[in-house]
């Protein structure tokens, strides 16, 4: 598989087959990301891995934390503008279709919802951090990271999904990671293989022509 191959088939896979994903392939996936640009080489991205029995017991602990959580950061912004909010709609209007969940049942879109909190049944995952010292220059870095990451996991026959959902559970993820004060969650990445018999996964999004947010001089 080359790059633009995987570029091409990567997506958010939201349903995964229990097979196992070994600590070996996910430390050398890891390895190899780590080459991706980071300015001054600060490399600021710290990652937790959650696999085989650290997931059941990080699933157990999630269900049982009864404190209240403050999120690490707004995801989105709290008026997004267009195009940015018809965007963020129509996915949810396309993943909710296939899924054959309408708009007035809000309980069966909250219970998806809450699937990233399971990651959507993923064996493997892991968690990345970065110090709250870091800006916006280094929070770039942290998606180049992950999304080499993504495109080697693919390469691999692997499937993912990076979830900033996890940022409003960051009190629960730091103190089973033991995560630094210092630290902050910046997100979570599901692992494993996709399940190509769920309809969720057919989904893929779509893409904004080239024209509407290029200019050549």
């Amino acid at each position: 598989m080359n790059v633009s191959e995987a570029v091409k088939s990567r997506n958010s896979t939201r349903s995964f087959l229990s097979r196992e994903v070994s600590n070996d392939l996910i430390g050398k996936l890891l390895e190899k990301s780590s080459r991706a640009a980071s300015g001054g080489n600060l490399q600021p991205w710290k990652v937790f891995i959650i696999n085989n029995s650290s997931m059941k017991d990080f699933l157990d602990f999630q269900e049982n934390w009864t404190e209240p959580e403050v999120p690490a950061y707004e995801i989105y912004p709290p008026k997004l503008k267009e195009p940015y909010r018809t965007s963020r709609f129509e996915l949810g209007e396309q993943m909710y279709e296939l899924l054959g969940i309408g708009r007035e049942d809000k309980d069966a879109r909250i219970a998806q919802v809450m699937e990233n909190f399971r990651f959507f049944g993923a064996p493997c995952a892991f968690f990345c951090y970065v110090d709250r010292q870091m800006g916006p220059p280094q929070w770039s870095d942290l998606g180049m990271f992950l999304q080499t990451f993504m495109l080697l996991a693919k390469e691999a026959g692997l499937d993912t999904c990076a979830q900033e959902a996890w940022s409003i559970k960051h009190d629960s993820v730091s103190r089973f990671v033991q995560a630094e004060d210092s630290d902050i969650l910046f997100c979570g990445m599901a692992i494993g293989y996709g399940d190509d018999t769920a309809a969720v996964n057919s989904l893929k999004s779509e893409r904004r022509p080239l024209n509407e947010w290029a200019k050549f001089l």
